[in-house]
């Protein structure tokens, strides 16, 4: 046998008998699930809501997705255990002592994955913020600013800035029976969202805002 050969014979041993093989069987549902989200068969955060309900942000292990941070922890062990299984093998120990040693090793590779996940859940934490992203909804009862020329129950485009300052370009809809009708420039309210149909219904509004004599000439 070659030296490659012996190498990949010892790797392969030491994935596949104890300690190590504990967790290359959770390393491969890890992997198996990671492949069903990479095409689209399952969500990564599937399994948050029974995690929270099972009470895992106590445990420190909140802030990010479970699956994130299980597979982060048995990635971290894995590796570990690996490391602490080659030279074992290579030992020449035997017996109790090889068996002694074995079990070291998995609770030594349980308590550093276990301490670099929680460490590194921090720091992934950033990447997952508590706040839901920005929904359609939150332009609802803004105004906007009429950016085509007619605006009916079939037709319509409005500029609407959100709270953080940005700006979208919006679908728009003014029922038929509003006596108003909107036109290029015009100031509109946003007062519904039709999921559906994926644009908004638009009514006129004052350019001065929604609450008539604040902050507007008539006021002064």
């Amino acid at each position: 046998m070659t030296k490659r050969g012996r190498i990949m014979s010892e790797f392969l041993s030491a994935v596949a008998v104890f300690p190590t093989a504990l967790f290359s069987a959770a390393l491969v549902v890890v992997v198996a699930f990671w492949l069903l989200v990479l095409f689209g068969a399952v969500e990564h955060d599937m399994f948050d809501s029974d995690a929270e309900a099972a009470g895992a942000g106590s445990t420190g292990l909140g802030g990010v997705p479970i699956t994130v941070a299980v597979s982060l922890l048995v990635t971290i062990a894995w590796f570990t255990c690996l490391a602490g299984a080659l030279p074992l093998r290579g030992s020449g120990l035997t017996g109790v002592p090889y068996a002694a040693t074995a079990c070291a090793i998995l609770l030594a590779a349980v308590f550093l994955s276990w301490h670099a996940t929680l460490r590194l859940v921090r720091v992934l934490a950033t990447l997952f913020p508590d706040e839901p992203g920005p929904s359609r909804h939150d332009f609802v009862g803004l105004t906007c600013t009429i950016r085509t020329g007619r605006v009916d129950g079939r037709f319509g485009q409005a500029e609407v800035a959100a709270p953080d300052g940005s700006t979208a370009v919006v679908q728009v809809r003014q029922a038929a029976h509003e006596s108003e009708t909107l036109a290029l420039g015009a100031t509109g309210l946003l007062y519904a969202y039709d999921e559906d149909g994926e644009f908004f219904w638009v009514s006129p509004s004052s350019p001065y805002g929604e609450l008539p004599g604040i902050d507007s000439p008539a006021a002064a």
